[in-house]
C-alpha cells in the first residue's frame, strides 16, 4: 500500500525544496552586483555609439570646433577627487573599520555635486558666449554627451543619498558595506567615462 501511494504521488504539486536540495544562485556575486555590471554594459555600449557619431559628425563641413572651457579641468580634478573618496571609504569597509567611513563617503558625494555645479558653470559660459544647441553640431554633441554623463551621476548621487541617510540614522558600514561598494565602483566608471569624454571634446 505504502508503494502504490508513493507511486500516486505528485511530486510537481508539492512545495518547498525537491529532493531536499538547497536552491543556488546562477551567480556566486550578490543580485545587486550583477545587475550593476549588466548596467554599465549598457552604459559602455550607450556612450560609444554617442562617441562614433561624435566622429562621425564632426567630418561634415559644417562643424566648428569649441574652445575647450578651462573650467573643465577644475571639474575633472573634482571627479577624481570623488572617486578617490568613496575608494578609501570602500577600502574602510572592507578592512572591517567604521572610523571615518561616514565622513568619507558623505564627502564623496558632495564633491559630486560640486562636479555637477561646474558642469552647470560650463554650460552657463557657453550660452553667455552665444553658443547654443544649434546650430553648431559640436555644440550640440557637447551638451549632449555632457549631460547625458551627469544625469547618470544624478542616478548614482540618488543611491549614495538613501545609503548616506542609513549612516546617519546610526547604521554600520557593515551593514551597508554592498552599497558603498558598489556606489563605488559605479563612481570610479563614470571617471572613466568622463576622462574619455574630456579627452575627445579637449582634441577635437
Amino acid at each position: 500500500m505504502k508503494s502504490l501511494k508513493h507511486l500516486a504521488d505528485k511530486p510537481w504539486e508539492r512545495k518547498g525544496i525537491i529532493g531536499g536540495l538547497k536552491p543556488e544562485g546562477v551567480f556566486d556575486t550578490a543580485a545587486e552586483k550583477v545587475a550593476l555590471g549588466f548596467f554599465l554594459v549598457v552604459a559602455t555600449v550607450l556612450f560609444s555609439l554617442f562617441t562614433i557619431s561624435y566622429f562621425i559628425r564632426m567630418e561634415l563641413p559644417d562643424w566648428r570646433p569649441l574652445a575647450e572651457p578651462a573650467q573643465l579641468w577644475l571639474n575633472t580634478g573634482l571627479l577624481v577627487l570623488s572617486s578617490a573618496l568613496f575608494q578609501l571609504a570602500r577600502n574602510k569597509v572592507k578592512r572591517g573599520e567604521a572610523r571615518n567611513v561616514l565622513t568619507l563617503y558623505l564627502a564623496g558625494g558632495i564633491v559630486a555635486f560640486l562636479f555637477i555645479a561646474g558642469q552647470l558653470l560650463v554650460w552657463g559660459g557657453l550660452q553667455e558666449a552665444g553658443v547654443y544647441l544649434t546650430p553648431n553640431p559640436a555644440a550640440s554633441f557637447y551638451y549632449l554627451l555632457t549631460g547625458v554623463h551627469a544625469l547618470h551621476l544624478l542616478g548614482g548621487l540618488w543611491v549614495w543619498s538613501k545609503t548616506s541617510i542609513r549612516l546617519l540614522s546610526g547604521s554600520e558600514p557593515k551593514d551597508v558595506r554592498l552599497s558603498i561598494e558598489l556606489c563605488t565602483l559605479y563612481w570610479h566608471f563614470l571617471l572613466v567615462v568622463w576622462l574619455a569624454l574630456f579627452a575627445i571634446l579637449s582634441n577635437t
